[in-house]
C-alpha cells in the first residue's frame, strides 16, 4: 500500500528551518488547487451553454423554415393528403369477378341530443318519433327530459330524415358523420355477403365490422390499410346469381317447397359462379337470429352451407367409380339386384323390383339400392371411407364464410356392415350439398380434387389425384346415361349434354327415425357431361307436385331435376357456353341484295 503524505515532508522541514509556520503553507495550496477546480468546472459550464445556444438556433431556423415553406405552398396539398389517408382506412368494396359493386359504403350521418340543449324537450321528442316511427316515443319523451346529458337516436339517417330532423330546429339535435355499408343489390347474394354492423363508435365514427359471410371471413383485409382500398374480388357473376335466384325462387313456388339451394361451381377452378339458398334476406335490414325452433325456418340459414341433409342416391355414383377405379366392376358388369336385401335385422328395399341381374348402367341408371349396396360390399367399409374422406365428405369445405365450420358432415361414429350399406346409397351420412356439388366437380375433373372457393383467381389451384380419369370418365358416362334413359329425363336441356344423379331422401324426425311425407330432393349435375365445364346441384327442402287424378309426387326426378334444367337452359347462355348442337341459320341473300353487291 502506498501511503500518500498529508504534506510535502521537505516543504515542512525547509518551512521549520525558515521559521515558518507549515499549516499556513498547506492552506495556501489548497486554495490555489480548489481555484484551478473552479476554473475547469466554469469552462466546462460555458461550453455546455455554448452548444444549447447553437442546438436552440438551429430549431428555431428548422421551424422558421417550415412554417415559411407551408405559407407558401398550395391550399390543396394538406387536403389531398387527408384524402388520401381517409380512403385507405376505409373499409374496401366487394366485386364479383367482372368487377361490379356488391358491397360498398356510403357517407351518412348519425343522430344524437345534448338534452341540457333543447329549448322544448317535450315537443322535440313527439316530432322525432312522429319522423321516426320505429322508436318508443314514450321512451324518448323519458331521455330527452330527464337528467340524461347525451342520447342515441339514430345511428344511421337517410338525406330525407336528416332534412326532416333540421326542420325541427333545435340545437340540441346535433349529427355526427360517419359511413354506413351498403349493399346495392339488396338480397343479391345475401348469403354469401353475410352482413355488417357497427363495432366501437363514437359521435364522429363509427368502426364497421363483419358479422357473417365473406364480410366476416375476410374482415382484417377489408379494414386493412395495406391494401390501399383495393377491393375483394369474388368468383360470384353477378348476372348469373340473379338469374339463379330467380329461376330457383319460381322452382320453389313451382314444387310448394319449403326452401332450395342451388350452386353453379366452375369444374377446373372450384370458383363458385352462383350460390343462392331460399328464402333470403337484406343485408341492408339484416333481421335477428331466431332463438328457438328449427334454425332452417330462419333467412339467415344458408342451406348451401349449413344444411346437412342425407342427399340420396346422388352417392350411389361414388361406390360405382370407386369400385371401377379399384378394377372390381366395369359399366357392363352384372350386379345382382333381388329384393329385398337383408343385412343383420334390416331389409333394403329398391323402389321398383327391377329383377335379379343389372347392368352397373343400369345401377345407375335406375337407382337401385339393393344393387349398389352389393358394390359396396365388394369395396368393404374400410376402402369406402378413405373414398369418401378423399372426396371432402368427413370435414367443413374450405369455402371463405365464417359459417363453413358450422357444415361439418354428420358421419357415423361407427361404421359396421349396415352403415356401410346405407352410405353407399346416400342415407345414415349427411353433408351440404356444398359438399356433394365439390365432389362431383371432382369426378369431372378427372379425378383430380376440387376445393370449392369464393375468390376469383387468375390460376386455378391443384387438388391432388383421388380416382383415375378412366373411372371418372365411366363416371361422367354413367351420369350422361341417368338423364338420356334414367331417372333424371325432365333435367335434358338439348345442346348441353347434362349428366346428372337424382337423390331424394326422408327428412329424419328431431326424436328418432323418419317423417313419411317430408323430403330432401337433390339434383346434382354436370355439363357439358363429355367434357365437363360447370358442375350444378339443386335441393329443395319438402317440394311437392300435385298430378292429375290425385296424389302428390316428391321425388328429385319430378322436382329438382326440371328445376335444374331451367337453371341450365337460363344460366348457360349468360355465361358464354352455347349449345353444340344449335347451328347457326345460313342467311341466303335476297335477288337485290346480289345484284347491288356485283353491280360494285
Amino acid at each position: 500500500m502506498i501511503r500518500t503524505p498529508l504534506r510535502p515532508l521537505a516543504r515542512i522541514l525547509s518551512a521549520r528551518q525558515a521559521g515558518q509556520d507549515p499549516d499556513e503553507i498547506e492552506a495556501e495550496l489548497r486554495a490555489r488547487r480548489h481555484a484551478e477546480i473552479q476554473d475547469r468546472a466554469r469552462r466546462r459550464a460555458e461550453g455546455r451553454i455554448k452548444w444549447m445556444a447553437l442546438g436552440f438556433m438551429l430549431a428555431f431556423a428548422t421551424v422558421g423554415l417550415r412554417m415559411g415553406a407551408m405559407a407558401s405552398s398550395q391550399p390543396s396539398e394538406p387536403r389531398v393528403h387527408a384524402s388520401g389517408a381517409q380512403i385507405i382506412s376505409q373499409r374496401a368494396d366487394i366485386v364479383d369477378r367482372r368487377g361490379r359493386v356488391l358491397a360498398t359504403n356510403l357517407s351518412t350521418h348519425a343522430l344524437y341530443a345534448h338534452p341540457q340543449d333543447l329549448v322544448d324537450p317535450a315537443t322535440a321528442a313527439a316530432k322525432l318519433a312522429r319522423i321516426f316511427p320505429d322508436l318508443d316515443a314514450e321512451r324518448l319523451k323519458r331521455d330527452l327530459t330527464g337528467e340524461r346529458k347525451f342520447v342515441w337516436i339514430k345511428k344511421k339517417l337517410s338525406p330525407e330524415q336528416m332534412q326532416a330532423v333540421h326542420d325541427i330546429g333545435e340545437p340540441g339535435l346535433v349529427f355526427g358523420p360517419r359511413e354506413m355499408r351498403l349493399y346495392p343489390n339488396g338480397n343479391l347474394a345475401s348469403h354469401i355477403l353475410g352482413g355488417s354492423q357497427f363495432g366501437a363508435e363514437g359521435v364522429s365514427s363509427a368502426e364497421v365490422l363483419g358479422m357473417a359471410g365473406v364480410e366476416k371471413a375476410f374482415d382484417g383485409w377489408l379494414r386493412d390499410p395495406a391494401n390501399a382500398g383495393a377491393p375483394l374480388q369474388l368468383s360470384i357473376d353477378l348476372t348469373a346469381q340473379a338469374a339463379m335466384e330467380e329461376v330457383l325462387a319460381n322452382g320453389m313456388k313451382v314444387m310448394n317447397a319449403k326452401g332450395a339451394t342451388g350452386i353453379l361451381m366452375e369444374v377446373a377452378s372450384g370458383e363458385i359462379v352462383a350460390m343462392a339458398s331460399l328464402p333470403d334476406f337484406d343485408p341492408n335490414d339484416r333481421p335477428k337470429p331466431l332463438l328457438k325452433g328449427d334454425p332452417s325456418d330462419s333467412p339467415l340459414f344458408n342451406r348451401a352451407v349449413q344444411g346437412q341433409y342425407e342427399l340420396g342416391s346422388t352417392f350411389k355414383i361414388f361406390p360405382v367409380a370407386q369400385a371401377i377405379d379399384e378394377g372390381l366392376i366395369n359399366v357392363n358388369t352384372m350386379i345382382n339386384a333381388s329384393s329385398p336385401m337383408k343385412i343383420g335385422k334390416y331389409l333394403i328395399h329398391d323402389f321398383h323390383n327391377y329383377g335379379r341381374d343389372l347392368s352397373v348402367k343400369d345401377v345407375i341408371g335406375k337407382s337401385s339400392n339393393v344393387a349398389t349396396v352389393r358394390i359396396a360390399q365388394m369395396l368393404g367399409p374400410e376402402r369406402q371411407q378413405r373414398f369418401l374422406r378423399d372426396l371432402g365428405f368427413f370435414e367443413p369445405t374450405p369455402i371463405e364464410m365464417t359459417e363453413a365450420p358450422t357444415g361439418k358432415p354428420i358421419v357415423p361414429r361407427r361404421w359396421p356392415a349396415v352403415t356401410a350399406a346405407t352410405v353407399s346409397f346416400g342415407h345414415g351420412l349427411a353433408a351440404s350439398p356444398l359438399h356433394l356439388a365439390s365432389a362431383y366437380a371432382t369426378l369431372a375433373n378427372d379425378g383430380r380434387r376440387v376445393r370449392p372457393t369464393l375468390v376469383h383467381r387468375k390460376e386455378p389451384l391443384q387438388g391432388e389425384q383421388v380416382l383415375s380419369p378412366r373411372a371418372a370418365g365411366a363416371a361422367r358416362d354413367l351420369l350422361r346415361y341417368v338423364v338420356t334413359k334414367g331417372t333424371a329425363r325432365q333435367a335434358e336441356v338439348a345442346g348441353y349434354q347434362v349428366g346428372g344423379k337424382t337423390g331424394t331422401a326422408d327428412k329424419p324426425r328431431p326424436g328418432g327415425g323418419y317423417y313419411k311425407n317430408r323430403n330432401v330432393s337433390t339434383f346434382a349435375a354436370m355439363y357439358p357431361a363429355d367434357k365437363p365445364v360447370y358442375v350444378l346441384v339443386v335441393t329443395l327442402d319438402e317440394p311437392k307436385v300435385s298430378v292429375a287424378g290425385g296424389g302428390e309426387l316428391r321425388t328429385a326426378g319430378a322436382t329438382a331435376a326440371p328445376v335444374a334444367a331451367a337453371l341450365v337452359e337460363r344460366l348457360s347462355p349468360l355465361l358464354g357456353l352455347r349449345p353444340d348442337d344449335v347451328k347457326l341459320p345460313v342467311i341466303e341473300p335476297r335477288p337485290a341484295d346480289a345484284v347491288r353487291i356485283s353491280a360494285r
